[in-house]
């Protein structure tokens, strides 16, 4: 059963309710029954060019009503979706492409000249046509005129076992991987927050997250349509203007990245948007900072929602919608999912308190890495566990805390040193606006301890002094013996500081 099965459901409940609003130029509006008429009309379109169940349609597209339509009538009609950030070049662009097989390709106009020249090299790749979502019209001409004869999917003859999207992760080391998200890995996800959050179908969420990952796709979108909800669409994110949207109770529902809220917060008069009264405002993506944990509550009257996810599992944990939103932690699993802390070593499962693995086991677990059996199995344990590459803990009471990725743990002197705990004293400074610790390899200490350090404009602060600052707060071992300043922290698209970068930098 695909996932689109409850988008279904709300069309037939609810024809004449707006779904879709973008909410800044091209101003657009669509129905549940409109939207549904034009991803079927889509579908057929893709029929026409020759895409049929199973094969791979790559988009790399601005946040627009053409991938939207697009992303939707793939995965209705049983292809793949494999959704692209806007920020690859030509070369990288060259291996998704290449290795995913993609059928069709749907790319900006104005990236045409950067991408025909690698069109040649792709053997797999059908067709690829360039649209430009600023003149929406053009596209969806073409779609109305080119598939009047198109006929509805049935959602319920896909298996939920069937690959719906393919995305990209990151690709720390060596190349990225294609994790193979499937119908029933969304179904399942999107039901558990549906239940944890509280969702409702007289819901309106205001998205201003991208949609080419996993947060904005899966977490925002899909989650709106599958409670019937309405999405007020933002192409950009515009600080002043979401605070004012936020504030005039015409929105319920907002979802953001640490990023996303440290602006809000820096916003000029912030003190004065009240935002007490949206119902569930969430965080993540990255881990969210104390300071804006806590300026949330002192500045907007809200306790931001922090939950736990990542590219192959889609949600995992999250904090209460009713209940104590604990700083620093993830909450508890959500229903369905288990977790478990191990040894990294012996595979052990840990006691409460003490940090080891986190691994994963549910529903939301993803099939596999897309051609990559080798990888795929290497990643799960042998009693069939997802290896998260994550550091944490579970308290007591359930509660999860998270303490960094396996691969950012700084050994030094023998002794473990946990990224974020180094961090957190460090941005109790009032001169540091923002800060990431990493370990630089070291003949005495094997790794020493180094934070990479942005001021605030107009404040300084010397090394020696911010030393002497985590030594007072700090055991000795993690406090930094290296201390570099820089004007930013290099960030992919959902804000998430880029540690191996820094290491690349600034380990010399």
């Amino acid at each position: 059963m695909s996932f689109l099965t409850s988008f279904l459901d709300n069309v037939r409940k609810f024809p004449d309710k707006t779904a879709l609003e973008f909410i800044d130029p091209p101003l657009q509006r669509l129905t549940y029954a409109e939207l549904d008429d034009m991803v079927n009309r889509t579908a057929g379109y893709l029929q026409s060019l020759g895409l049929q169940s199973g094969d791979r349609l790559a988009l790399q597209l601005t946040k627009s009503l053409d991938f939207i339509l697009l992303h939707l009538a793939a995965v209705r009609m049983g292809a793949i979706s494999l959704p692209l950030n806007l920020a690859y070049p030509p070369d990288e662009l060259k291996y998704f492409l290449e290795d995913s097989g993609a059928k069709l390709f749907f790319a900006l106009e104005a990236n045409k000249k950067k991408i025909e020249v690698i069109l040649s090299e792709l053997q797999e790749l059908k067709e690829c046509i360039f649209l430009d979502p600023s003149k929406p019209d053009g596209f969806q001409l073409r779609v109305t005129t080119g598939s009047a004869t198109s006929t509805q999917s049935d959602a319920t003859s896909i298996d939920s076992q069937d690959t719906a999207v393919i995305i990209y992760t990151s690709g720390t080391t060596g190349r990225p991987k294609g994790a193979e998200i499937t119908h029933g890995n969304l179904t399942s996800n999107l039901e558990a927050l549906h239940s944890a959050w509280g969702w409702r179908d007289d819901d309106v969420l205001l998205h201003v997250l991208p949609i080419f990952h996993v947060h904005g796709l899966f977490v925002a979108l899909h989650g709106a349509l599958h409670a019937g909800a309405t999405t007020k669409m933002m192409r950009e994110f515009n600080a002043q203007k979401t605070l004012e949207l936020l504030s005039s109770g015409q929105c319920t529902v907002f979802m953001a990245v640490p990023t996303i809220h440290k602006r809000l917060l820096d916003a000029p008069n912030a003190n004065q948007f009240d935002l007490s009264k949206v119902r569930l405002i969430t965080s993540g993506s990255d881990r969210l900072p104390d300071e804006v944990f806590t300026g949330f509550q002192q500045t907007f009257g809200y306790t931001l929602l922090e939950r736990y996810g990542m590219t192959e599992t889609g949600m995992n944990c999250s904090n209460p919608l009713k209940g104590e939103r604990r700083i620093g932690s993830v909450g508890m699993p959500l229903p369905g999912v288990k977790v478990r802390v191990v040894h990294s070593e012996t595979g052990e499962i840990l006691p409460d308190g003490e940090i080891g693995d986190v691994q994963l086991r549910g529903p939301n677990v993803f099939k596999g890495y897309w051609r990559q059996p080798d990888k795929t199995s290497a990643s799960f344990s042998g009693d069939g566990w997802f290896k998260t590459g994550d550091l944490g803990f579970r308290e007591s009471d359930g509660y999860i805390t998270l303490c960094g990725r396996s691969k950012d743990l700084i050994i030094s002197g023998g002794l473990n040193v946990y990224p974020p705990e180094v961090e957190r004293v460090l941005v109790e400074h009032p001169a540091v606006n923002a800060c990431a610790v990493i370990g630089c390899p070291d003949a005495e200490w094997g790794e020493k301890v180094t934070a990479v350090v942005v001021l605030h404009k107009g404040e300084s602060a010397s090394v020696e002094e911010l030393m002497r600052f985590c030594r007072e707060k700090l055991a000795p071992y993690k406090s930094p013996k290296s201390i570099v300043f820089t004007d930013d922290l290099p960030r992919n698209t959902m804000g998430k500081v880029q540690k191996a970068e820094l290491r690349r930098d600034f380990c010399l």
